[in-house]
């Protein structure tokens, strides 16, 4: 199977118990790999589903908390907002939104101020 490029957006997160909770808890995420330089350093790890891949650090400098990422979802949409709201997690609520120019969007923001916009593409 050939490799293909892939852009792999880095988030800022402040406590690795917060940032397991949202992302393989509520989101449904796998942890890939951990890395961590020695026993009192930040932690450096990748989480992915499906072919959605993030790295999240702990380390200062690496990138800004704060980050907007958007997420062409090529699921259902509903189903997987369904899915969410069935774990009723207790500190986000997403909606699904017709945007503007015509995607159909559930955004979320999460324990680090993250925020990840999952979206339908609808055919102009």
């Amino acid at each position: 199977m050939q490799k293909q490029d892939a852009v792999i957006p880095l988030l800022r997160i402040f406590d690795v118990e917060k940032a397991r909770a949202f992302y393989t808890g509520w989101l449904g995420f796998r942890v890939d790999w951990e890395q961590r330089h020695a026993e009192n350093f930040p932690l450096y790890f990748q989480v992915s589903k499906d072919n959605i891949r993030f790295h999240l650090t702990g380390h200062y400098g690496d990138c800004t908390p704060g980050t907007p990422i958007y997420i062409e979802w090529a699921g259902d949409l509903a189903a997987h907002q369904a899915e969410l709201a069935e774990k009723d997690y207790r500190y986000c609520k997403p909606a699904i939104i017709q945007e503007p120019w015509n995607d159909v969007v559930m955004h979320l923001t999460d324990p680090f101020g993250n925020r990840l916009s999952f979206a339908q593409i609808k055919p102009a």
